[in-house]
């Protein structure tokens, strides 16, 4: 039986909703003015990167990272795939993902986007100019069928889907910039530099029976379902992410050449990057000054001289393994890290600066069925580790306790620090 979503429709303050994870249980006008939003910000960063390219020297593409007309033109295929080409995108989350599709406006979009792979990335992409025609006709198209869809948790599935989907890719649009060292104007600059936090004493949190994961109405994401008790036992876990100064002294006690302080997999990894860069140390950082506790990192092209108190940033799991390691503490387990996060942001509890590494390894819960999306989160069971929270450079739509995000471990190009428990 459809349900029908809480309504959240637009009105004198609607603005303040638009980028709020309540746009889980929106409506159709509220979607509407959400879709249209993301893809303002979308065509805002790709412009930035346009120009930025125009001005970079010619050289290597950093390894992992997509081109720009393959990010910007997955956004409008996504969402055209799952809206305008999907018969059955009134079942919602029932949809069967191998039916058969409508035909893209784009003739070449399936060869173009459907696996991205290194082999897409290489092939012959559209200018930017017929990405942002395409992204134009795919958001014109969505808008029209919205407008005409069921005002049910299932009628607009798809749509939200599309829309969390965009706020994704713009991160990676934001990653890509950092990749590449490329300048960005200043109120993105402003808007992407994490804070500096107080420093604020472990909270201890009490035993307690959590229902993990997201609630059966309004939208998740597949691998956020089925929502389930679980017992927690009592934990103690930081306040906010470790911060530089605390890294600092990691850097300073020789962490990086200590093998005993590194898992099996970390040193391997760690010997890869020595072997490859020479980097000993996080990714993008220029200077760690042990005596001064000064950190330079280069941030979209600029060395800046980072607080002391700002999180760590740009580090792999691997590094936030052995730094717990070194400082007799361990990573949070991902349901620890949402407790944690639903309840305790009034004793200080901060999120959402960086992403936040977990203990956790990306599974599926317990029950979970398999929906028409889940070719995205599938393969990446048991590779995969959880992160929680977001990044500023994360559209705060997608800043939900419940919502799961995964990386390899490996993995240092995204915005990412982590926290500590005890033991």
């Amino acid at each position: 039986m459809a349900s029908a979503p809480t309504p959240l429709q637009p009105g004198a303050d609607s603005r303040r909703w638009l980028d709020t994870p309540l746009i889980r249980q929106a409506g159709r006008d509220m979607l509407s003015l959400a879709l249209m939003d993301a893809r303002n910000h979308t065509l805002q960063l790709a412009t930035q990167l346009e120009r930025s390219l125009a001005q970079r020297p010619p050289g290597p593409w950093p390894e992992g990272q997509a081109p720009l007309a393959w990010l910007l033109g997955e956004v409008g295929w996504f969402q055209e795939r799952w809206v305008g080409r999907n018969l059955q995108r009134a079942l919602g989350a029932r949809a069967d993902a191998s039916a058969t599709r409508l035909a893209s406006v784009w003739p070449e979009a399936d060869r173009w986007w459907e696996a991205p792979s290194t082999a897409s990335w290489a092939l012959e992409l559209p200018s930017l100019e017929d990405c942002r025609f395409y992204l134009l006709q795919t958001l014109e198209s969505t808008l029209e069928l919205l407008a005409h869809a069921p005002e049910t948790d299932e009628g607009l599935y798809f749509f939200r889907l599309s829309l969390l989907h965009e706020d994704e890719q713009s991160e990676r649009l934001v990653e890509l910039a950092q990749a590449l060292a490329l300048p960005l104007d200043k109120p993105f600059l402003e808007a992407f530099a994490p804070p500096a936090l107080v420093r604020r004493e472990p909270l201890l949190l009490p035993a307690c029976t959590w229902l993990l994961g997201s609630a059966p109405t309004g939208f998740a994401f597949d691998a956020e379902r089925p929502q389930q008790p679980v017992a927690v036992p009592e934990f103690e876990i930081d306040a906010q992410p470790v911060s530089w100064s605390q890294f600092v002294e990691f850097v300073d006690d020789g962490a990086y050449d200590r093998p005993e302080l590194w898992s099996t997999g970390g040193w391997a990894w760690l010997e890869a990057q020595v072997a490859g860069d020479g980097r000993r140390g996080p990714r993008y950082v220029e200077q760690i000054g042990v005596a001064s506790g000064a950190v330079m990192q280069q941030r979209f092209g600029v060395p800046t001289r980072l607080s002391p108190l700002q999180p760590v940033m740009h580090v792999s799991w691997w590094e936030a393994e052995a730094w717990c390691r070194w400082a007799g503490r361990r990573l949070p387990l991902e349901l620890e890290w949402e407790v944690a996060a639903d309840t305790a942001s009034r004793r200080g509890f901060r999120w959402g600066d960086v992403w936040e590494w977990t203990a956790s390894s990306f599974r599926p819960y317990p029950g979970y069925v398999s929906g028409p999306d889940a070719g995205r989160f599938e393969p990446w069971f048991g590779r995969a580790k959880v992160l929680r929270g977001g990044s500023t450079a994360t559209r705060a739509r997608l800043k939900s306790p419940r919502h799961r995000a995964f990386a390899e471990p490996g993995q240092d190009l995204g915005f990412c620090g982590f926290r500590s428990c005890a033991p």
